[in-house]
């Protein structure tokens, strides 16, 4: 247990910044699944809707640390790709 007046108000910040990091996380895991569901259910534009509604919220995940920014911009760029290629597919 954290002795000094410091290290007990570090333990109570780090509590806080754990609940709220792990809240922006689901967050962001729950937008990307309504865009994979989107996908796997081949709507290409409910699927650009949700992509749309996610980008900024992964995004913000990435700048306050939660994700790192490579991860984030990974993550935007093979969804994006997988519903290009939905528009693609129905058109061949």
């Amino acid at each position: 247990m954290a002795n000094t007046a410091s290290a007990r108000k570090r333990i109570r910040q780090t509590e806080k910044r754990t609940l709220r990091n792990r809240a922006r996380k689901s967050r962001v895991r729950g937008f990307i699944r309504k865009v994979e569901q989107a996908i796997a259910g081949g709507d290409k534009s409910l699927a650009q809707d949700a992509l749309k509604a996610a980008q900024p919220e992964m995004q913000r995940a990435a700048t306050k640390g939660v994700f790192h920014a490579n991860t984030v911009a990974r993550k935007l760029s093979r969804l994006s790709a997988r519903i290009k290629s939905l528009g693609a597919a129905a058109q061949a």
